[in-house]
């Protein structure tokens, strides 16, 4: 089985607000494209970052193992961190790990900018 491609693009949909769009297979070979989106937003002006699962078609062990490294690095520059698009298998991922306590998930990308 082929794994799909990795790629993470950044918009800022509003002020003070980073959206990281995640598209195709999360596992530990996206640490390098997912840390250097991250790097690169202005965390002085950025105060919540929104991953976006739209796009999403796989996550690992290690796809879960980088967000807790984005979360440490958000919440060490002050930023909150939340979630949309994730569909219910991902969903109920976050909530056996408890990553849903630390990040909060929207039913849409809408949603998350409101409560930014």
């Amino acid at each position: 089985m082929q794994q799909a491609a990795f790629n993470v693009d950044v918009r800022y949909p509003a002020s003070g607000c980073a959206v990281l769009d995640i598209q195709g297979d999360m596992t530990g070979a996206a640490e390098p494209a997912l840390s250097a989106a991250y790097a690169g937003i202005d965390s002085g002006a950025v105060k919540t970052v929104i991953l976006n699962f739209d796009a999403l078609d796989y996550m690992n062990s290690s796809g879960i193992g980088l967000l807790v490294t984005i979360l440490v690095r958000v919440n060490g520059n002050n930023q909150q961190l939340l979630a949309t698009g994730l569909n219910d298998h991902y969903q109920e991922i976050f909530e056996v790990t408890r990553l849903s306590d630390a990040i909060r998930i929207f039913p849409s990308e809408a949603d998350a900018i409101a409560a930014a």
